[in-house]
């Protein structure tokens, strides 16, 4: 059989995955604070005996755009957008520390402060925890302040502060829940430089109409390859009924 025919069908595979990465960043395009995924093709030589005419087109993760999305006024105590670079610290499925942008914030019926889609957000101290309250805000710093229940605005006081980091783009990966971790395991150390804007939250940063070019020039590659098997399929019957006039 040509050997053609496997890298042709590896170029399709590995364009289905491009398509894959690309297909999710447009279904997150509503999504709070998303950083977009990137895609990225190598060449690779095809191992094993023979002259080396042909390689392999490799999809490697290109990493994350790290790019911020644009800022949309919400009016609300609890939505709060991080200026610039930065993250806020939630706690993710596993137990462990991780970071997003994601900052539309809820209140649990036991106090507890998470984000919309449940994850509980931390403080220097552990996950942040209110007590009931009438109002509550957070200041640029991540200060979490209440007006306690029965109290008048006068009684506000200061209950938390959520941690914000921002460590080096280059030490972080997301993980398969889709948040942000430190690539060598551990914790960032809160850095007092970032803030966050209270009453706004963050867009996701996927360009649509750029994945939606992507989409297509993706299905445009998709075709070749399999035009391309083919070809190698209809080559090889060609040669075998050669082979059988000898």
């Amino acid at each position: 059989m040509d050997r053609g025919l496997y890298v042709a069908m590896t170029g399709a595979k590995q364009i289905m995955q491009a398509q894959a990465v690309n297909n999710n960043n447009l279904a997150n395009i509503d999504t709070v604070g998303f950083l977009a995924n990137a895609v990225d093709f190598t060449s690779e030589p095809v191992y094993g005996p023979g002259y080396a005419t042909r390689v392999n087109a490799v999809a490697g993760d290109a990493g994350i755009d790290f790019s911020n999305g644009v800022l949309q006024d919400t009016g609300r105590s609890l939505d709060i957008a991080v200026n610039g670079s930065g993250y806020i610290a939630v706690q993710a499925p596993d137990g462990s520390e991780a970071y997003t942008r994601e900052g539309d914030l809820r209140v649990g019926p036991n106090g507890e402060v998470t984000t919309a889609t449940g994850l509980p957000v931390l403080s220097e101290n552990g996950p942040v925890s209110i007590p009931p309250a009438t109002t509550v805000t957070v200041g640029s710093d991540g200060t979490v302040s209440i007006v306690p229940l029965g109290l008048q605005p006068s009684a506000q006081s200061q209950v938390d502060k959520i941690k914000l980091v921002d460590p080096p783009a280059a030490s972080l990966v997301k993980g398969a829940d889709g948040l942000l971790h430190l690539k060598a395991g551990g914790k960032a150390k809160t850095d007092p430089t970032v803030t966050v804007t209270s009453g706004e939250l963050e867009s996701s940063n996927v360009n649509a109409a750029q994945s939606l070019v992507n989409m297509i020039e993706l299905q445009r590659l998709y075709e070749l390859q399999v035009k391309s098997m083919n070809s190698t399929d209809q080559n090889e019957q060609s040669a075998e009924r050669l082979m059988t006039l000898q």
